[in-house]
């Protein structure tokens, strides 16, 4: 039996293969090294996703945010072999190879992530063969959820947004400086506080103002990090992410602009990563 985890910062999606090759599906909390212990990690999976596993497990592909570095994927790693023992292979990779596997399969391409946060990478086909290093959310992230929604929620502080959309903003959240520079500067995860209003730019995107907010921010993305991989004219460019998912239309109009060719775009890499990690039949 196989287990294939895609694990993000609230979630963890599982598939679980068969002996047979067939597919069953669980979750389970986000598993992150950089909040949880190895004995958090057992605990969780004892409670959540054995009682979804029906036989003995042979092998563990984990890919997770957080997952970078030796001691991350100790923690991790502990702790799915402490709840399955039995496992011969145990590989535990970063959420950015995963969306590279899930996206690519066993292809050469460029794999990239427009979710909450945004990231990409030159896969050849099995591994992550060079990236332009993401630098998070206050120096970095454009083009995503959380980039998005700090561009608007500024414009709408600043006096930039049309009138008529500034009102609507307004109604919507009754924002003001102090509650926005409170969540920027002084209470944890402003990336996912900031990401929230990227709705009212999706919900408004018929208007000019918000289609083209999230126009140029892909098309920061697509100069800053796509044109810049070796030869990214000879790939297809994949997106993950629940960003790309839904603003793939504006996203595909951004990326004919730069003369890229976009090829699968999905909202998680999970059921990729099943087909990759699928026995092959002989």
């Amino acid at each position: 039996m196989i287990l294939i985890a895609d694990s993000g910062a609230t979630k963890t999606d599982w598939r679980i293969i068969d002996t047979d090759g067939n597919i069953q599906q669980a979750k389970t909390i986000g598993l992150s090294p950089y909040y949880q212990t190895s004995e958090s990690i057992a605990q969780e999976l004892t409670q959540h996703l054995l009682p979804s596993v029906s036989d003995i497990v042979n092998e563990i592909y984990f890919y997770g945010t957080g997952c970078a570095g030796e001691e991350p994927c100790n923690i991790v790693r502990r702790g799915l072999q402490a709840v399955f023992p039995s496992a011969y292979t145990i590989e535990v990779d970063s959420d950015m190879l995963g969306a590279a596997r899930g996206l690519c399969g066993h292809e050469a391409g460029i794999a990239c992530i427009l979710g909450t946060g945004s990231n990409n990478c030159l896969y050849d086909g099995h591994s992550i063969a060079d990236k332009i290093p993401s630098l998070g959310f206050w120096l970095g992230d454009e083009g995503s959820g959380g980039y998005l929604g700090k561009k608007v929620v500024v414009a709408f502080l600043q006096k930039e947004m049309p009138e008529e959309l500034a009102e609507k903003f307004a109604k919507r959240y009754g924002l003001t400086r102090e509650i926005v520079l409170e969540n920027a500067y002084q209470k944890p995860f402003p990336n996912r506080y900031f990401a929230s209003f990227s709705k009212f730019v999706f919900d408004n995107r018929s208007q000019p103002f918000t289609y083209q907010l999230a126009y140029d921010a892909f098309l920061e993305f697509l100069t800053k990090y796509v044109c810049k991989l070796p030869n990214h004219q000879q790939y297809k460019v994949h997106f993950v992410g629940s960003v790309a998912f839904y603003y793939n239309d504006i996203l595909r109009r951004a990326a004919a602009e730069k003369g890229i060719t976009i090829g699968h775009v999905m909202e998680t890499p999970i059921a990729g990563l099943a087909l990759y990690h699928r026995p092959v039949e002989d």
